[in-house]
Parts: structure tokens; C-alpha cells; sequence
């Protein structure tokens, strides 16, 4: 079983839908209103024990209402909850979505994430000596995400840094990271200047930028590859980068060959957009293996 840490943030999403969303100073009527488990933290955790990693979190909840349903859903998806621990002078994190139009927009209130401090995370380092992979987004201090980076690289643990929300990283923090993850708009702010296939070239094996219902893109040292994503009805795309941010890492965790991590990926992803929810579509990992052998054995047919 493969062993993942992720660092980062969890949340409670408030969820509205609507037929459109209004515009700068616009009132439009929703048609539902719910409360789901979130942030991108938690997500990529949940979805990687649902694949059949075995996960530890490693971040901060407020001692309130929703830090205690943040902490049963951990419990509830079997991730290891020894390192988070609630804080009383803040909230816990909250994200504000709208979902209209076949998409998403998302406002995040970080709130107890911010306690994601490097001297926080020094407490957990013996944690990162179990690990096969350590998973980081950026909803937590850029500070703390540097932090992991050097740490990393100290301990030569494998270090998949998925630079959501974008924000520019420096060098250093590039090197750090085994393998980068970002859409095409998060690429764009980290290798501003560049296009798209000469920031791949840069890093061969290594940046993986995501390109929603057209693939996933990377330099394999020879060639450009896409790997195409699979096509599904979509009900609700939060939570999908973060499901295949997810299942990329277990497969890399397992010792898959790049592209069939991808693949895996891909179809982890593209299951988890048919469901309501960031959490609530996010597959296990049985479904998964079935959906690639049906397709490979209509491939073969």
C-alpha cells in the first residue's frame, strides 16, 4: 500500500447553484444551496485513500462546527488525522462556490489553513520518513510550501507540488519539487514569457500541465505527449484537479510507468465530475480499474 502525506488546507465548501452567474453588481436567484466537505488539501487526501494509498494529513482546522465535520470526514475516509490539529483564535477554512454555465467559481476564506506554519509542519517531520510521496498544494502559506520543499529534498522524498492557487514560485522551489502540476492558467504565471510547450521542454518528466477536457501535457525527454482525458457527462467540476492530482500521486507512489500514471489519473478525474460535490464524485479505486480494462478491452475488440 502506498504511503502519501499531504500538506495543505481543508475546508467546508458552501455550495450555491444557479442557472448563470451574475455579473459586477448583478442579483440572479439560485435553484440549491449545500454545505460539502472541501479544500484542496482534504480533497487530494480523500481521494487518495479512496484509490488505496494509506494517507496522513497534515494541516489545521478552527475548533468550531466545521472543523469538527471536517475532522469525522477524515476519520470517515480512513486518512489519518495525528497531525491535525484544531486552533481556537481563527475559523476553519470555508470556500464559496457557484456552480452555473457547466463550471465553477470559487471564493477561499483560508482562515485556520494559515496555520499551516513551517514550525508547525517541523513538528511532523517524523512522519515524512514513512512516506513513499508527499503531496502540497498552495492554499497555505507560500513560506510553508518552500519549507516542504527544502525538506524534501533534504530526506529525498518524492515531492508533488500542485501550484494551486497560482502563484509565481521561484527557482528554487521548482527544483525542489519532483514533479509540478499545474492547469494551463497556473503555468502561464509560473513561466510567464514562455509558451506552453517551451516551459514543458524545460522540464521533462516533470511539469504535467493539465488541460481540462483535452488532456494532460509533458515533455518525456523526446517528444511531447498528450494524454487524452476520457469523455463523460460532466455534473460538477470541483474536485477534479484535485482527484487527479490524487490518484497521479498513488500511481507514482505504486511505481507506474509516467504515462500509465497519467492515465490512471485522468480516469480518476474524469469519474469524478459525474457526481455532485468536490468529495462526493471522487472514486475508489475499484471503479477506476474497471473503467480502464473495459477500455482496454474494447481497444482490443
Amino acid at each position: 500500500m502506498a504511503k502519501i502525506i499531504v500538506v495543505g488546507s481543508s475546508s467546508v465548501d458552501l455550495v450555491v447553484t444557479a442557472a448563470r452567474r451574475p455579473g459586477a453588481g448583478e442579483t440572479v436567484l439560485g435553484e440549491g444551496f449545500v454545505t460539502v466537505p472541501g479544500g484542496k488539501g482534504a480533497n487530494q487526501a480523500v481521494a487518495a485513500s479512496r484509490l488505496g494509498a494509506e494517507v496522513t494529513m497534515i494541516g489545521r482546522v478552527g475548533d468550531d462546527l466545521y472543523g469538527q465535520e471536517i475532522l469525522n470526514n477524515f476519520k470517515r475516509n480512513k486518512v489519518s488525522i495525528e497531525y491535525v490539529e484544531p486552533v481556537t483564535h481563527l475559523a476553519s477554512g470555508t470556500a464559496h462556490i457557484v456552480l452555473a454555465e457547466g463550471d465553477n467559481s470559487i471564493v477561499v476564506v483560508p482562515a485556520a489553513n494559515n496555520e499551516v506554519t513551517p514550525a508547525y509542519l517541523a513538528k511532523s517531520k517524523d512522519a515524512f520518513r514513512e512516506a513513499d510521496i508527499l503531496l502540497i498544494q498552495q492554499e497555505i502559506p507560500e513560506d510553508t510550501v518552500a519549507y516542504v520543499g527544502e525538506l524534501c529534498r533534504e530526506m529525498q522524498l518524492p515531492l508533488l507540488l500542485n501550484p494551486a492557487p497560482a502563484r509565481p514560485l521561484t527557482e528554487e522551489m521548482i527544483a525542489n519539487a519532483t514533479y509540478l502540476t499545474p492547469n494551463e492558467h497556473e503555468a502561464k504565471v509560473l513561466f510567464p514569457g514562455l509558451s506552453l510547450s517551451e516551459a514543458l521542454r524545460r522540464y521533462p518528466n516533470k511539469l504535467f500541465i493539465t488541460e481540462g477536457s483535452r488532456g494532460v501535457r509533458y515533455f518525456d525527454g523526446e517528444q511531447e505527449v498528450l494524454v487524452p482525458s476520457y469523455k463523460v457527462d460532466a455534473v460538477d467540476t470541483t474536485g477534479a484537479g484535485d482527484t487527479f492530482n490524487a490518484a497521479f500521486a498513488v500511481a507514482l507512489a505504486e511505481g507506474k510507468p509516467i504515462r500509465e500514471c497519467v492515465r490512471f489519473a485522468n480516469r480518476a478525474a474524469s469519474l469524478s465530475v459525474t457526481k455532485f460535490g468536490a468529495q462526493g464524485g471522487m472514486p475508489i479505486r475499484r471503479e477506476v480499474e474497471e473503467q480502464m480494462q473495459d477500455e482496454e478491452a474494447r481497444h482490443i475488440e
